[in-house]
């Protein structure tokens, strides 16, 4: 369970506290430069005179008194151990990208249908998990074949735990059954998952064109909601341009069938050769999903259908869209009736609860032989649509989204080969958000350094212009100005060029972190320190709410 907040706020606090303090003493010991050595040997005197006061202490006192000093002295150090261990926690380990999911490859659906989270619900999602102790920055990605929370962690196994308390908590699944299905990727690796999904490579349908979609609806979704912030929004955001680039790049989409042509497919499989042109079509929902199952339906042959929805507009302008297909457009109250009639029923609705169960799918008349005496309910919603027990039922035939594999198992051969096209511009862009976001890091540092070099170079070009005296020209003034700028940006140059982390060199991380904790120490930048800083304010501010 997550802390509460109370406790959260004072632990935060107690943190920010230390870091001040730290932040107070690094800056005297590096100003004080030659006198360093100095201001170490009191303090190291003080600690001898303290613990020899409390031997002293403990000679001429009783075993009892002994033991309730050694307990304050052991609490203490304890303290300390935890504070500087937090201190070390959150300044030299940046914060990491990770992705808790669950998808089709591992999860079934009846798990994934009480995960799913409806897209108007994202923004409370996303200031749930941000209000969590250890979660920055927070996406969430919920279709019908994945269930994907993207957070940026202060700590990776903390956030990783309460994130999946969160998801147990909001869903009613217990986090040990969550445990067993679920997959965890971090950083670089998350960063190449949420590629690959945008790239259309972790559908089960390879190269299907609608999660492009879906992944920039989290983006339009997300713009403006607090959580989303710059590291998620720009993964996102690059996810996007990947998705185009493989797309473009690639014959990936070349012949792609997406979750609803491969629900088309399936049911023309399971019904007699024969009956094609003649199966009666139901299909309820008007969606994205339902209207695709349309176009693919008359892509197959067929000529009339009808189709259920709350509202007739959008079946009217699918009507428009297809001409000279017959579109019988009936409401939602008809839907049983309209089942009755049909041989085979398509569902994709984003209701949340079940619209067939076993009572009612019972009461149904049977189909004709001539499309093989069973009726198909196909149902690619997520939740389902379609109660399981339904199954159970003589003369119905029932298949979810987790049946479809059956469909796109034939090409295995193709799709790979298409994957190896794609996995090389996912490699090559991964290197490169990977290289903006190694930038961020240093940000401070050139931010802080540039301002520290103006104010010497202000303060001394003051001088100068001083003892030039007041009859010096306009001329002569920018002259000097100019010489004054000139050599800090020549003197700087070098630096910037060690703390940058764009990709067009073979510096790793390591080397360039090095080089910013070098100049944060030669000039007492103390990038580090406000960065805690930073984190812990906005923390401490969350949990106060």
């Amino acid at each position: 369970m997550a802390m509460s907040t109370s406790f959260a706020g004072a632990k935060l606090e107690a943190l920010l506290s230390l870091s001040s303090s730290s932040a107070a003493t690094t800056s005297s010991r590096v100003s004080t430069g030659s006198s360093l050595v100095g201001s170490v040997r009191p303090i190291r005197t003080r600690r001898l005179q303290i613990q020899r006061g409390v031997r002293c202490e403990v000679a001429a006192s009783s075993d009892a008194s002994a033991a309730v000093v050694q307990s304050v002295a052991s609490n203490v150090s304890a303290l300390e151990q935890l504070k500087t261990s937090a201190s070390d926690r959150y300044t030299k380990e940046r914060s990491s990208i990770v992705v808790i999911g669950l998808s089709i490859h591992t999860t079934p659906v009846e798990v994934r249908e009480k995960l799913a989270i409806p897209e108007a619900e994202w923004p409370r999602a996303i200031g749930e998990l941000c209000g969590l102790n250890h979660i920055e920055e927070a996406a969430v990605l919920s279709t019908c074949n994945r269930m994907e929370i993207y957070v940026v962690a202060l700590s990776q196994h903390r956030g990783v735990k309460e994130v999946t308390e969160w998801m147990s908590k909001t869903s009613g699944v217990p986090v040990s059954e969550l445990c067993q299905h679920r997959f965890l990727l971090y950083n670089n690796d998350a960063t190449q998952h949420l590629f690959e999904v945008s790239a259309g490579l972790d559908s089960l349908v390879l190269g299907e064109g609608q999660i492009l979609a879906q992944v920039k609806q989290v983006v339009k979704v997300g713009q403006g909601v607090v959580g989303f912030g710059r590291n998620i929004s720009g993964l996102f955001k690059h996810a996007i341009t990947v998705g185009k680039r493989v797309r473009t790049e690639t014959n990936i989409a070349a012949g792609a069938v997406s979750v609803s042509s491969a629900a088309v497919e399936l049911a023309l499989m399971k019904l007699p050769a024969s009956s094609h042109a003649t199966a009666r079509m139901l299909v309820i929902g008007a969606g994205k999903m339902g209207k695709l199952v349309i176009k693919h339906l008359v892509a197959k042959g067929c000529t009339k259908m009808v189709v259920v929805n709350r509202t007739e507009e959008r079946v009217a302008s699918i009507r428009e869209e297809l001409h000279g297909i017959e579109i019988i457009y009936k409401p939602l109250t008809d839907m049983l009736t309209c089942a009755a009639e049909a041989d085979v029923v398509f569902t994709s609705t984003a209701s949340e609860t079940p619209l067939f169960f076993q009572d009612n799918v019972k009461d149904l008349p049977a189909v004709g032989p001539d499309t093989g005496g069973l009726r198909l309910f196909v149902d690619i919603s997520v939740p389902r649509n379609v109660s399981s027990c339904v199954a159970d039922v003589d003369g119905a035939r029932l298949y979810n989204v987790d049946d479809l594999k059956e469909v796109v198992a034939a090409n295995k051969e193709d799709r790979l080969r298409k994957a190896m096209e794609a996995q090389e511009i996912i490699t090559e862009e991964s290197k490169q958000f990977e290289a903006w976001r190694d930038s961020l890091e240093t940000v401070p540092t050139i931010k802080k350094l540039r301002a520290y070099a103006e104010r010497i170079r202000a303060a001394e070009l003051d001088k100068c212009l001083s003892k030039m005296g007041d009859d010096i020209s306009k001329k002569t003034r920018r002259a000097v100005d100019d010489l004054s700028r000139g050599i800090v940006n020549k003197l700087l140059h070098g630096p910037m060029q060690h703390l940058r982390c764009d990709g067009s060199d073979s510096r790793t991380l390591s080397e360039t972190l090095e080089n910013m904790h070098a100049l944060n120490r030669m000039f007492s930048l103390e990038t580090e320190i406000s960065v805690l800083e930073q984190k812990i304010r906005a923390k401490v501010e969350q949990t106060q709410k």
